[in-house]
């Protein structure tokens, strides 16, 4: 065999001894990077109403909770009922309008209502919100029918979620927002509303 092959014969298993072991140097760096942050989770951030939290696709804005007898619409229930109610804002950071935010917002209280997620209603005409559009702020009230068995709390911690957004997902390859975790936990105390009754 002439020597100048036997030379390019020794240089191309150099070079794939060279990208193999790279590339495994790089999984194992990958992996224990991973299970390095699994152990060290950064915290997450506690602050109070009235700040805003950027959760990748929205601003979220905690203004306030409390206790009613009445739901967001007003209209006075067949049978007595409480309601846990929150005010925030929302704001849409995305291109399209939206209504992925009613697993936005959980509450993290061992007093938590079964009823896990809340429903969302428009502040401005009391109605089931649907689709947030783009760069339009909206008011919206989150309501939680509270059980009555359960004592009505005090003080409130909700933590919100948060989402990235990838240009190129691994399953099918197309663009797309994913959880994340918690941006936040809000704390903040929970009032009696002042109620009128609409019949």
């Amino acid at each position: 065999m002439p020597v100048m092959r036997r030379s390019k014969i020794r240089q191309r298993l150099l070079i794939m001894l060279v990208t193999g072991i790279g590339g495994m140097a790089a999984a194992a760096i990958s992996f224990a990077s991973a299970v390095y942050d699994a152990a060290n989770p950064v915290p997450v951030p506690v602050i109070g109403k009235d700040q805003v939290v950027d959760t990748g696709r929205w601003r979220v804005t905690i203004n306030g909770a409390h206790m009613s007898s009445l739901p967001p619409t007003g209209t006075k229930p067949f049978e007595p009922k409480r309601f846990l109610l929150v005010d925030l804002e929302l704001d849409n950071r995305s291109v399209a309008s939206s209504n992925v935010f009613m697993n936005l917002i959980t509450i993290k209280d061992d007093v938590a209502p079964l009823q896990p997620k809340p429903t969302y209603y428009l502040a401005r005409d009391k109605w089931i919100a649907s689709a947030i559009n783009p760069n339009m702020p909206e008011k919206l009230v989150a309501a939680w029918e509270w059980p009555a068995d359960r004592p009505e709390p005090q003080t409130l911690s909700l933590a919100i979620g948060k989402q990235i957004y990838k240009p190129r997902d691994n399953l099918y390859g197309a663009p797309n927002w994913f959880d994340d975790g918690e941006a936040a936990v809000v704390e903040l105390p929970v009032t009696q509303a002042v109620e009128t009754t609409e019949q």
